[in-house]
């Protein structure tokens, strides 16, 4: 892989892309350089989360080519592989792609396969760091991840996959020891089997959560409740993702 061109805080020349982070969903908590790419760019390749359908609140798109990337017609990683094509081709052609992804193109977002993909294909490619959902949510809903003298760490956690699923890189018995806060994203399925393995492995049934959907937008929904009651705290209220999953004491301040 080359090394990476400095582009330091300006416009970087043509052809080339930006994986840009859209935040957690509202189109006001996007950074000021992510908005400024959207405006510079020909292409916009968006993902189903961050402002993606309020686009048009953040640059003209008059002259901009848009593609959903949720909706292409391929298989999970087929998908992905015709992402990193599209950007490419895009970027080939002389085009200034911006990559629209939800909260940081780091945290959970594949950002760093695609930027892979592009440095091996000879493409510029720009990274703008994006309010991650796993803290701003919660802090939207008035749930802080720390907490003086009540919690010192968190863990940010993937809940796409069940624990003890041969896929699964989580060690849910060590992060039940450590005492700090948990949060889960892509856990919504998967929130039953998520509280049974941290109970089994020692974290108290009545351990204060929180869950919050669609966090920041007007379509956000909160809810209370404790460990033990996780699963049936989703079901019983209908949460769909995106959610945020809270688990910990600074859920019940």
């Amino acid at each position: 892989m080359s090394s990476p061109t400095s582009t330091g805080t300006g416009q970087p020349a043509s052809g080339h892309v930006t994986l840009i982070g859209g935040g957690p969903g509202a189109h006001d908590l996007i950074t000021v350089r992510g908005m400024n790419r959207l405006r510079a760019a020909d292409v916009i390749v968006a993902d189903h989360l961050g402002p993606t359908d309020q686009l048009d609140q953040l640059c003209d798109l008059s002259g901009k080519e848009v593609i959903d990337a949720s909706k292409l017609p391929y298989g999970k990683q087929m998908a992905q592989e015709k992402i990193n094509e599209l950007l490419i081709t895009h970027a080939r052609a002389g085009r200034t792609v911006a990559r629209l992804k939800g909260g940081d193109p780091y945290v959970f977002g594949r950002g760093f396969e695609e930027l892979v993909a592009c440095r091996e294909a000879g493409i510029q490619c720009e990274v703008v760091p994006g309010v991650t959902s796993a803290v701003s949510v919660p802090a939207a809903a008035d749930v802080p991840v720390t907490q003086r003298g009540v919690v010192h760490s968190f863990t940010v956690v993937s809940g796409h996959v069940p624990p003890g699923h041969p896929k699964s890189l989580v060690d849910y018995d060590a992060l039940a020891r450590t005492g700090g806060t948990l949060v889960v994203i892509m856990g919504v399925k998967n929130s039953p089997a998520i509280a049974t393995a941290l109970i089994a492995a020692g974290r108290g049934p009545e351990t204060p959560v929180a869950v919050i959907q669609e966090g920041t937008t007007a379509r956000e929904r909160s809810f209370r409740g404790v460990l033990g009651g996780l699963g049936a705290l989703i079901s019983d209220n209908g949460v769909t993702p995106p959610a945020v999953i809270v688990i910990g004491e600074v859920a019940g301040l």
